[in-house]
């Protein structure tokens, strides 16, 4: 009996010490800081930085892993079946909502939890530089006189430059031939001639076009870029399209809310860094912080055009069918 009791007290000893220990605080350690494309592009140079900083805020390394294919896909799919501790985050972009759209996976964007914006850019329709085309009137009535003609580079089937490229042509009831090229490709086939024009995230065409490589002719975006300030918007020019490029961070759905703050407060303040500011002027992004709840609105309506376009082209689900 005696040899039980002390048995039995050295248990509930052992549970007292266990349950008398606080549990570690956040981070405890290093952060996998997933990008969900290759290195040396926008959303590679971007993501490093803000890593850096965040780790620099937080005190414990984020380190980047790049996770490029299916348009973001492979780097959704391993957040979402990641630990939902705060040591695995996402540095999402618009491809959240065009690549589960596009049926690359098989779970809509809502499968992950979203921690915040981090910044937002246009998505310009640019030409070679020396192109005949000077205003984007130009290009639509030349495409108009030769319906199916004219080609227009995109960085890959159901990207967000496809979309912009689909939203634009429609609304200029433009008929063009949609070219997928790759983010590398994208770029390189206007200046060899391939294509005729090209839809790309700002960062992607900033130094081309201020070289006179490439000419931007519109931007479907609600203001003029301070980048390029004689550039007119596609409202400006009489076409309701707007659709923008943003970036965040993304982590494991079920991820505790206390967590998520502490990494959104960490996002905010390392994108307002001197540092990330700077990358932002001379790259041309907006640099425009949203928590949780004001990100979760933006997701959903951009989802909602998202969704439209791709049912009207053909897009909706149409890698899942295959």
């Amino acid at each position: 009996m005696n040899m039980f009791r002390t048995m039995m007290v050295g248990a509930a000893a052992v549970g007292l010490a266990v349950a008398a220990t606080p549990a570690q605080a956040f981070p405890d350690g290093p952060i996998e800081f997933v990008i969900p494309f290759g290195a040396g592009g926008g959303a590679d140079i971007e993501g490093r930085l803000l890593a850096k900083k965040m780790g620099e805020i937080l005190g414990v390394p984020l380190t980047p892993v790049n996770r490029p294919g299916g348009g973001g896909a492979v780097t959704y799919t391993y957040i979402k079946n990641a630990k939902p501790d705060g040591h695995t985050i996402g540095w999402n972009s618009t491809s959240v909502l065009t690549t589960t759209n596009l049926g690359n996976t098989d779970f809509g964007y809502e499968a992950m939890d979203h921690v915040g914006r981090v910044e937002f850019q246009p998505q310009p329709f640019a030409v070679k530089g020396d192109a005949k085309w000077n205003t984007f009137a130009e290009f639509v009535a030349d495409c108009k006189a030769a319906p199916g003609t004219l080609k227009v580079a995109n960085s890959g089937t159901g990207s967000s430059t496809h979309t912009a490229a689909i939203m634009l042509m429609d609304a200029a009831g433009c008929e063009v031939i949609h070219l997928p090229k790759g983010i590398k490709g994208r770029n390189k086939s206007v200046l060899n001639g391939e294509a005729d024009a090209m839809i790309a995230p700002l960062t992607g065409a900033v130094n081309l076009t201020k070289a006179g490589k490439l000419k931007i002719l519109l931007m479907p975006t609600d203001a003029r870029s301070s980048i390029f300030p004689d550039v007119p918007t596609a409202k400006e020019v009489g076409f309701d399209v707007t659709l923008d490029l943003f970036r965040g961070l993304s982590v494991p759905p079920n991820t505790p809310d206390d967590v998520k703050a502490k990494l959104a407060d960490a996002m905010a303040k390392a994108a307002n860094s001197p540092e990330f500011q700077d990358l932002a002027k001379k790259k041309g992004f907006t640099v425009a912080p949203l928590g949780h709840e004001d990100f979760t609105t933006l997701l959903a309506s951009e989802d909602v055009k998202v969704k439209k376009v791709f049912t009207s082209a053909g897009l909706l689900n149409s890698k899942s069918k295959k």
